[in-house]
């Protein structure tokens, strides 16, 4: 995206660019619903950005990430527990790594989260998980030099044996967690200027520079929705997502309000057609 509009408290149109042509597209719409990251989405909307708002946003703070990705004949540790598996590997489906000789922040098993994650069951994949900032040493690395330096991590913490690998690929992901240090104590200043645009929603992870998780990202995608069809302005709602005091993951209960809520907005939208 390269720009929006905005015509009084309400964003008209949106710019973007063809990737192909690079032909610049106007398109126009009702709603319009951003998860990008709050600093870019501030860049878009222009010089009409008040100065203090613009200032906000710049000193906002992300963590970068680069995950590699191992295709492995095995893992060199084992099952030690009673859990039951597909060819009997360790049930993680990620491991956080507290050695201190290594960059390695987590390992994450595709096998555990779904056997058809991996073409042959025979085979595990997993991914090596590194926070970075775009741009410094780890981030810059060759695609090449980031994947020898994984593998030699990994056989390094006894994990895997290297003749065990069968392929990699590296994956780079900027702005992966938005942070809550360098100017986010003063982002109430950026909320209060986003909320005045009536058909703007700022929703998810980055959409609203919050670390929620993907459950209450997807709450917020659909109380947006929720207000769009019954005409609530306010976005409080949206904002109220996440923010009770007591730890967020109580399976049971997010799992009911998760499936209620998504139960209505699909109820919601059928009732619109």
């Amino acid at each position: 995206m390269i720009g929006l509009k905005y015509q009084d408290n309400k964003i008209v149109e949106v710019e973007v660019k063809d990737e192909i042509t690079g032909e610049i597209i106007t398109k126009k719409g009702d709603y319009f619903l951003s998860t990008m990251a709050v600093k870019e989405l501030m860049q878009s909307l222009g010089e009409g950005v008040p100065q203090k708002v613009q200032q906000v946003a710049e000193g906002l703070m992300y963590r970068d990430f680069v995950t590699v990705g191992l295709l492995l004949k095995k893992l060199k540790i084992k099952n030690e527990t009673k859990i039951r598996t597909v060819n009997n590997i360790v049930p993680d489906n990620w491991i956080y790594i507290q050695e201190r000789e290594v960059k390695l922040a987590r390992v994450q098993i595709f096998n555990n989260w779904s056997p058809y994650l991996v073409k042959d069951e025979n085979t595990v994949w997993i991914g090596l998980e590194y926070l970075c900032h775009e741009g410094d040493e780890l981030w810059s690395k060759s695609d090449d030099d980031f994947a020898r330096l994984a593998i030699d991590e990994v056989a390094r913490i006894d994990i895997i044996e290297k003749e065990d690998v069968l392929g990699s690929v590296v994956i780079r992901m900027p702005k992966t967690y938005p942070a809550y240090f360098g100017s986010y104590d003063q982002f109430g200043i950026i909320r209060e200027f986003t909320d005045q645009f009536k058909n703007l929603f700022l929703i998810g992870r980055n959409g609203m520079h919050r670390y929620n998780n993907q459950d209450h990202s997807m709450l917020t995608a659909i109380t947006a929705v929720e207000n769009i069809i019954n005409n609530v302005e306010t976005k409080h709602n949206i904002w109220a997502i996440n923010t009770e005091e007591e730890y967020h993951e109580n399976k049971q209960a997010n799992r009911s309000k998760v499936t209620t809520s998504i139960s209505s907005f699909f109820r919601l939208l059928c009732q619109r057609k």
